[in-house]
């Protein structure tokens, strides 16, 4: 009785009070595995934990494509997290009466010259992709699709709501070859005009998360998708940049020992960032 008495109340936060204010602030998250998220829900202390809690009725993420999914509260944990849980965060307790609703997706090891490019064909995700699964990936366009649905369903129910941004960490995969890091500067500047064409909002503030990832295949990779990103993020004033370190030591946003996914620290360290760029594109 008292499972199903608790998940009667999380239905109704669900379905009621978190889509019963003026006006739902909604942020979008896209990426590969560092949005995804490698930080460890179980080093998280107490004191941390209740702080999500504590805004968990006015914070709600959906990661699902599934029609009849619903959004559910950033405190339920899963064992691992994304830079969701402090973007959520930062963003609920520099706005105590605001709600927010976080639409993420966000597949590992994908890349923006197929997953995620939005003009998809098979031959572009074949070159880029590894593996069957992924070169049927379509993630821009599923993430346009659940975007839609997600809103809509708020608007169903009477709500207003208005879109913040775009948080954006990928490009890892896109350093390992010539042709996808070559076309990285292209590609993000569509991904942007697709997203801000999507929701109609043309000066849509896009953040992105800049890759400090080392050398692999195609050497060059790295520093070409790095310059790639700072190009973009200095070409329009709404679009802004978390500029990341190439040390090994990783002591900015601290990595886990493959040097390549940001550790619990790190993923704390990379939402709050977010958060305060997105704040920042706002308050111009």
């Amino acid at each position: 009785m008292k499972k199903i008495f608790l998940s009667f109340i999380v239905f109704l936060l669900i379905s009621s009070t978190v889509f019963s204010q003026e006006e739902i602030q909604v942020v979008l998250l896209a990426g590969q595995s560092n949005m995804a998220g490698r930080g460890i829900t179980e080093e998280l202390d107490a004191a941390f934990i209740k702080r999500i809690h504590d805004v968990s009725d006015r914070v709600f993420i959906t990661t699902s494509d599934v029609e009849k999914s619903k959004p559910i509260p950033l405190s339920t944990l899963k064992k691992s997290f994304g830079p969701e849980l402090m973007v959520g965060l930062t963003l609920a307790e520099a706005n105590p009466k605001q709600h927010y609703l976080l639409i993420k997706k966000a597949v590992g090891g994908t890349s923006l010259y197929g997953a995620w490019n939005t003009e998809w064909t098979l031959e572009k995700a074949m070159l880029a992709e590894r593996g069957k699964v992924r070169q049927s990936l379509q993630l821009y366009k599923q993430h346009i699709k659940n975007i839609k649905r997600t809103l809509n369903d708020v608007k169903k129910q009477g709500e207003k709501y208005k879109i913040l941004g775009v948080l954006w960490m990928q490009g890892e995969s896109d350093t390992n070859k010539e042709i996808t890091a070559t076309n990285y500067q292209s590609n993000l500047k569509k991904l942007i005009a697709g997203y801000r064409k999507e929701v109609q909002i043309n000066d849509l503030p896009f953040v992105i998360g800049q890759v400090n990832v080392l050398p692999r295949k195609y050497k060059e990779g790295p520093a070409q998708v790095r310059t790639a990103m700072l190009n973009v993020a200095n070409s329009d004033d709404n679009i802004a940049i978390i500029k990341t370190s190439t040390d090994a030591s990783w002591l900015d946003y601290p990595k886990h020992s493959d040097n390549l996914h940001y550790n619990t620290v790190g993923q704390k360290r990379l939402g709050t960032a977010f958060a305060k760029e997105l704040i920042q594109l706002i308050n111009k």
